[in-house]
């Protein structure tokens, strides 16, 4: 895609948009949840009553600010990046705990929130004494973000704007994609999306085919995202019909690592080894190391290291938010 230039330096590296989600953990007993009528181990959507009927019967949590794009805009900030983040939530508690969080993890978070409608996402997420987490995922105001939402502002000075593939459910979130897209491309910015997930990709896979090959500059996703857009069993051929359509592209492979193509070129980046505790928010975090790489001027396989490093770091612990110093690491 050629890309008009501008005069007019970013303020912001990065300027994520996506689902507003607080994730809250507690520990249950197994009859807990044959009491609540759950599956163990799965994950299900569910909807405000049984949302705020589960949230008061649950113990005592822990609560922080999730979702696939925050988590990738919380990560890059504490990599040193200037970050942003657009996402809806509810004039509630839990709307209030992710407006802290993410503020108090570095981000700028300018969305007003919702008034009257739906109360603030959550994934309500119990953790049984065998370690198994047990998710019940609530999308609530997320559901209400749309063009109205969009700070032009943030968006035209952001050198990169990333974009939640999860946000292609909801169709006033697709509207917002491509305002924002067209915003930051008649900025000279750049768009970056996320594939976010393969069921996702399968249950809007011509909308995601026209916005990668008309709007996109920068794609990641992992393979079983890339198998399924491009409706093949062959990663290369995935890969050869990538090319074709964005100027720089990250796959990740998990334990295989992860491949960086541009134009003709392309790399491998090996995976940082780690104990494996949580994977989620793995891809959230390469993404996050990978574009705060890209912000300094990294070389590109540089930029898939810095992913590797945080992907690494994101699935050492439990939840998808750094613990540990990313400078530190990917400095090491």
């Amino acid at each position: 895609m050629t890309m008009t230039t501008t005069a007019t330096p970013a303020t912001l590296d990065l300027l994520g948009i996506g689902n507003a989600i607080v994730d809250v953990l507690a520990r249950a007993e197994d009859a807990f949840l044959d009491a609540q009528g759950m599956a163990k181990g799965g994950m299900a959507l569910i909807d405000t009553a049984a949302a705020e009927r589960l949230y008061a019967a649950m113990g005592p949590g822990i609560e922080g600010s999730g979702g696939s794009g925050a988590n990738t805009c919380a990560v890059a900030a504490a990599l040193g990046a200037r970050v942003g983040f657009l996402g809806k939530v509810a004039d509630d508690q839990l709307g209030r705990v992710f407006a802290h969080d993410i503020r108090a993890a570095g981000v700028a978070f300018p969305t007003a929130p919702l008034a009257g409608g739906a109360p603030t996402a959550r994934c309500l997420i119990l953790v049984t004494p065998d370690g198994q987490r047990t998710m019940n995922t609530f999308l609530g105001a997320c559901v209400a973000f749309g063009p109205q939402d969009l700070d032009e502002a943030a968006i035209a000075s952001a050198a990169v704007t990333y974009l939640e593939g999860y946000l292609f459910d909801p169709p006033a979130a697709q509207e917002a994609f491509y305002k924002a897209a067209s915003l930051a491309h008649a900025a000279g910015r750049k768009v970056a999306l996320t594939l976010s997930d393969p069921f996702c990709v399968g249950r809007h896979r011509a909308a995601f085919r026209a916005f990668v090959a008309g709007h996109t500059d920068i794609l990641f996703a992992n393979e079983a995202e890339i198998l399924s857009l491009y409706e093949t069993a062959d990663l290369d051929q995935a890969v050869a019909q990538l090319r074709q359509e964005v100027e720089l592209a990250a796959v990740t492979r998990s334990e295989q690592g992860s491949l960086v193509l541009a134009g003709a070129e392309s790399w491998p980046v090996a995976a940082v080894p780690t104990q494996v505790v949580d994977t989620t928010g793995a891809g959230d975090a390469y993404a996050a190391g990978f574009l705060a790489a890209l912000a300094q001027g990294k070389p590109l396989p540089e930029c898939g290291r810095w992913g590797s490093v945080a992907a690494a770091e994101a699935i050492s612990h439990f939840g998808a938010r750094p613990q540990a110093d990313l400078k530190a690491l990917v400095a090491g």
